[in-house]
């Protein structure tokens, strides 16, 4: 490849929504939907689904710190997320719903704590930030039924990001 690539990790609630505001950058390689952070292997999105194998739906994006960098990916981050919620996200509710920042290395955890004390600091929310900022753990694919689900799905997508409330949020607290 004779590129530098390195890693970034998010959960911010159904992966679905969490692909297209990743993918259209220069420098982002890929954008990979997954699971992260449970106790079983090889999850299948069934597992996952029930909320008790302690996985996260997750993003894996490849990107080239050289021509997009981390702090450019946790700005894109904070505004698809309620970060208040620890409950899931939106409409979808429990644990593998939750958002939470996987960091790889020791300069992705701070950067990731120096964006999220910044938001508590914004005033922007009334609540407490609850976004977990956590050890990349084994990245564990998805279904291919989930790769580009945006694209492969297109009315399916649109439908369940119109009714989840999302864009309402996104719309009202980041404007």
């Amino acid at each position: 490849m004779g590129r530098n690539t390195a890693v970034a990790t998010f959960a911010g609630g159904c992966f679905w929504c969490m692909v297209k505001p990743f993918e259209e950058f220069d420098g982002i390689d890929q954008v990979v939907s997954g699971y992260m952070g449970g106790t079983v292997e090889n999850p299948s999105y069934e597992q996952v689904k029930t909320g008790e194998t302690g996985h996260y739906e997750v993003v894996q994006i490849s990107y080239d710190p050289a021509l997009f960098s981390y702090e450019q990916l946790l700005n894109i981050y904070w505004p698809q997320v309620d970060p208040t919620d620890d409950g899931g996200q939106f409409h979808d509710r429990g644990s593998q719903y939750r958002a939470a920042i996987f960091y790889h290395t020791e300069e992705q955890k701070q950067l990731a704590e120096k964006s999220k004390q910044q938001i508590a600091e914004s005033g922007r929310f009334a609540k407490p930030i609850v976004t977990e900022i956590l050890p990349a753990g084994i990245f564990y694919q998805a279904e291919d039924f989930h790769q580009d689900f945006h694209k492969k799905n297109k009315k399916e997508y649109e439908e369940d990001r119109a009714k989840s409330g999302r864009d309402e949020f996104i719309e009202q607290k980041w404007g």
